[in-house]
């Protein structure tokens, strides 16, 4: 890869991460202020999604703090980790039976799966909190 094309695939990387940062930080925002945790854990019930009492509250600060961490490129593999697990929940218990469209269907948890697993592989791209975490450590060791 040339630099230049190593430069444009970080950029590319900050982006991905800040704009799919910003869609989760919106719906855990969602659950915890606008729906609030007991208005999301009464849907999450009748989804018919196990343990709802634990898993709304799971899945709103999964969202809010994945979200928040993938903006600032603060432990992003594990963020995004996490948020991909987080979708694929959503996409296997609730969405797969609306089909593949939008807005009942898989289209919008896959592409999330799709987004939050690169993000997990690649890492933070370029201007993430990573970099200034992984530079300050190799300083101290060196």
């Amino acid at each position: 890869m040339t630099p230049e094309n190593a430069q444009k695939t970080q950029l590319a990387l900050a982006i991905l991460r800040v704009l799919i940062g910003v869609i989760f930080v919106a719906h855990g925002y969602q659950k915890f202020f606008e729906y609030t945790l007991p208005g999301t854990t009464g849907a999450f019930t009748q989804m018919g999604i196990p343990l709802a009492g634990v898993v709304a509250p799971l899945v709103a600060t999964i969202e809010l703090i994945g979200g928040l961490a993938l903006i600032a490129g603060l432990f992003t593999r594990i963020a995004a980790g996490l948020l991909a697990l987080n979708m694929l929940g959503a996409l296997l218990l609730v969405h797969i039976k609306g089909g593949f469209f939008a807005p009942n269907g898989i289209e919008f948890p896959l592409a999330l799966i799709g987004a939050t697993v690169s993000l997990a592989l690649a890492g933070a791209g370029a201007f993430a909190l990573d970099d200034l975490r992984i530079k300050n450590r190799q300083a101290v060791q060196a």
